[in-house]
């Protein structure tokens, strides 16, 4: 019955403690029990704050209508039923609990309000985000970190299909995010759900979604100082998801395509004077041109070293 337990009892949630405590204290409580013993205690507790409605209410109202409330879900959950410091295992249960009683759709919507981007002034969950412009990784973390534990062995529920699909309909949420920002989700998300989720691409032909996807992840690994025969052995193994030679060949030259079209579009937008205050189309050109440049430099290394080998 104490008031700062509770998802709506304290005046100031955002400087308090109380749903933090009540989260150590729950994972003290329960340290050991049974995933049936836990499941009581999350519908207890799913009951008693009433968070069926409220969560209704924020992934079928219109993003942000509800701000405040929002910001309460996410305290909640975070603070109480995913307290830091859990064992990944725990967890993957209670973030499994939170999210499987809704579609897919409302999933993504949820997954984004508990770990998504929110303001550093009052704590709302920030919806342009992803849509506006390019995102820095600390904006990505949380939500990478989520699709991580969800694609991990400690949560048997999921399988790799759901959470491709999860990652699918993040990046709609609220909008089409920017393909840059879901390239660095992406790759902060690990090599083993990258692959698979760029292998889905391949299996199903949108090799032109596919090789978009690429070079804006060697962007990524451009600006974000990440290395850049990452990206080149990542292409060499989504290459040989490709059944024919053919569909290998023709997403080669879509990558190639892709690369050629988006520096003659930001070439364009340098030319014609589309310049911001930290002259960003300038800034983009010059991460685009090192980022081809560097991509091409790795391959060069692969065919040159192999080459070398056989003779």
């Amino acid at each position: 019955q104490v008031s700062c337990f509770k998802l709506n009892g304290c005046a100031s949630p955002l400087h308090c403690l109380g749903l933090q405590c009540y989260g150590v204290f729950l994972q003290i409580l329960t340290a050991g029990w049974d995933e049936l013993e836990c499941h009581r205690v999350f519908n207890f507790l799913w009951e008693l704050s009433n968070l069926a409605r409220k969560v209704q209410t924020v992934v079928s109202g219109k993003p942000g209508s509800a701000r405040r409330l929002e910001l309460r879900i996410r305290l909640y959950c975070r603070g109480v039923l995913l307290s830091p410091g859990s064992h990944r295992s725990d967890s993957a249960f209670w973030l499994t609990r939170i999210l499987k009683p809704w579609p897919m759709v409302n999933q993504a919507r949820l997954l984004y309000i508990i770990f998504g981007p929110v303001s550093s002034l009052d704590g709302h969950v920030v919806w342009q985000k992803m849509i506006e412009g390019p995102t820095d990784e600390s904006s990505l973390k949380g939500l990478a970190d989520a699709i991580k534990l969800l694609y991990g062995t400690e949560a048997r529920e999921w399988t790799a299909d759901d959470v491709i699909s999860l990652v699918d309909e993040l990046s709609v949420v609220p909008q089409e995010w920017l393909m840059e920002n879901n390239a660095r989700l992406l790759l902060l998300s690990g090599n083993s759900i990258c692959f698979t989720f760029l292998a889905s691409k391949a299996v199903n032909g949108r090799a032109v979604e596919l090789a978009r996807l690429l070079v804006f992840m060697a962007l990524v690994c451009e600006k974000d100082l990440y290395c850049m025969d990452w990206a080149v052995k990542m292409m060499q193994k989504v290459c040989k998801v490709f059944s024919t030679p053919w569909e290998r060949n023709n997403f080669l030259q879509c990558l190639e395509n892709t690369f050629a079209h988006m520096l003659m579009d930001t070439l364009q937008a340098v030319l014609a004077g589309e310049r911001d205050e930290e002259d960003g189309s300038f800034l983009n050109l010059f991460h685009l041109v090192n980022a081809q440049a560097n991509f091409h430099k790795e391959i060069l290394y692969l065919a040159m070293g192999s080459s070398s080998t056989t003779s």
